[in-house]
């Protein structure tokens, strides 16, 4: 882990802002989900590994370190990816980037049923339509099959991504509750693409109901669920311990409004 991770944390050729994207997705990766998916029975090396919204690729890399076959990174932007293969091509890893949109392109025909595992980290949430989405990604992943999703669940204290827009109102947890005439002037002084996208995932206002309820309606089974008081990512961005909110999940209170992430491994029957 650490040659690999210290070639790009270490290298010229890579801007700060790439290392630092990389580096945490990398950690992430290498110290959470494989130990994570592993122990779950979700991942073993030899695993073919799909990751939409892969961005610039460092969770991807953790899981060739690990074992994982044939590994596919997709965005809808560009950019992303461009840095991702950069960065791939430094330190031999491989990684097929494609830019594609899962929402409102088919599955590319080489992937269709090819993927041991397939990975979708806090993106679910950004799409229109839930069904769609799972319904689409499930065509990619082989029978019996995983999907790895997780996400901040909308009334959770920045489920609204308030935070993004880069302002000082967007620091406050549980603004997103306001009535809009209030909201939409707190955080309008923020960075106009984030913004839209805050107007936009507050029409998606998707729940752990409402996503267990697409997952069973495009033929998945829910093989396992966390939830979390403090996400995984916060360790790597803050620090922070990881703390599970299972034993009060069973309460809806608990589990949409004071969970930060809900976690879920479907697979396909």
């Amino acid at each position: 882990m650490l040659s690999k991770y210290e070639t790009i944390i270490n290298s010229d050729l890579i801007a700060p802002n790439d290392k630092y994207y990389w580096g945490y997705q990398y950690r992430l990766g290498y110290e959470v989900l494989v130990p994570y998916l592993k122990d779950i029975g979700a991942f073993k090396p030899g695993y073919s590994v799909a990751e939409i919204g892969s961005a610039e690729g460092g969770v991807l890399a953790a899981f060739v370190d690990a074992g994982a076959t044939e590994p596919l990174g997709t965005d809808i932007v560009s950019i992303r990816l461009e840095k991702g293969k950069i960065i791939s091509d430094l330190i031999d890893c491989n990684i097929n980037f494609e830019l594609h949109n899962i929402i409102t392109e088919e599955p590319r025909p080489e992937w269709l049923e090819k993927y041991d595992l397939v990975i979708l980290r806090d993106v679910i949430e950004h799409l229109d339509d839930t069904k769609l989405a799972l319904s689409q990604i499930k065509k990619i992943i082989k029978p019996g099959g995983f999907l790895y999703v997780t996400f901040p669940p909308y009334y959770s204290p920045f489920g609204g991504h308030q935070h993004t827009v880069e302002n000082f109102w967007g620091k406050f947890p549980f603004i997103h509750y306001l009535p809009n005439f209030i909201f939409y002037r707190l955080i309008a002084s923020g960075r106009k693409n984030d913004i839209i996208e805050v107007k936009r995932l507050q029409k998606i206002r998707l729940t752990p109901r409402k996503f267990v309820k697409s997952a069973l309606e495009s033929g998945f089974e829910i093989f396992h669920t966390d939830y979390y008081f403090l996400r995984p990512v916060y360790k790597m961005k803050f620090g922070l311990p990881t703390i599970k909110s299972n034993i009060l999940s069973f309460i809806p209170l608990f589990k949409n409004v004071f969970s930060l992430e809900a976690s879920y491994i479907l697979k396909k029957k």
